[in-house]
C-alpha cells in the first residue's frame, strides 16, 4: 500500500523539472537577449532563440483584453484548473492510470511555467522558441513558444490519446 502511496508522487518530479526548467531558461532569455530580438540562430533560418513577451494566450488570443478580463482568464481561470487538476491527481475516487499521472505531472508543470510568469511578469510570459515551418498552415514561423507551451501541448495530446485507448478498452472489456 505504502508502495502504490508513494508512486502516485513520483510522477511530480516531472512536474518539478518542468517548472525549473522553463523558469531558467526564461530567466537566461531575459538576462542574454534585449527584448523584441533575435538573440542566436540555428540550422541557417530554421530555428531562433529570441525573446519577446506573449501579453495573452496561445496565439496571442485576447492581447487586446481589459486587464480586468485578463485577470479572470489569464490568472483565476488557470489557478482554477491547476486546482481542479490537482484534485482529481490526487482524488481516490478517480481512477487514473500511471500513464495518465504522468501526463496530468507534464500538464501541471507546464501550466504552473506559464502563470509563473503571468503572476509575476504582469501577464507577460516569455516566449523564446521560434520554429520555420515554411508556410505550414499558413506561417512562415510558427507563432514562438516556451518550455511550459511544450509541456501543455504534448500533455493534452497524450492525454486525448490515453483517454481513447482507454476508452475503446473499455468497451472491448464490456463487449466480452
Amino acid at each position: 500500500m505504502a508502495q502504490k502511496y508513494t508512486s502516485r508522487f513520483i510522477p511530480l518530479i516531472l512536474t518539478l523539472l518542468i517548472i525549473v526548467s522553463d523558469q531558467l531558461s526564461k530567466a537566461w532569455v531575459v538576462a542574454t537577449i534585449p527584448e523584441n530580438t533575435v538573440g542566436f540562430r540555428y540550422l541557417g533560418d530554421f530555428l531562433a532563440i529570441v525573446h519577446v513577451r506573449n501579453t495573452a494566450i496561445a496565439f496571442s488570443m485576447g492581447d487586446g483584453l481589459p486587464i480586468g478580463v485578463k485577470l479572470l482568464f489569464f490568472i483565476i481561470v488557470p489557478v482554477l484548473l491547476v486546482i481542479a487538476v490537482c484534485v482529481v491527481y490526487f482524488s481516490r475516487r478517480i481512477h487514473l492510470s500511471t500513464f495518465q499521472r504522468w501526463v496530468l505531472a507534464l500538464f501541471l508543470g507546464g501550466g504552473i511555467g506559464n502563470l509563473i510568469d503571468r503572476i509575476f511578469r504582469s501577464f507577460r510570459v516569455v516566449d523564446f522558441i521560434s520554429v520555420k515551418v515554411y508556410g505550414f498552415l499558413g506561417f512562415e514561423r510558427w507563432p514562438t513558444w516556451n518550455i511550459a507551451d511544450a509541456s501543455l501541448v504534448i500533455s493534452g495530446i497524450l492525454l486525448a490519446v490515453s483517454l481513447l485507448f482507454e476508452h475503446s478498452e473499455t468497451k472491448e472489456d464490456n463487449n466480452v
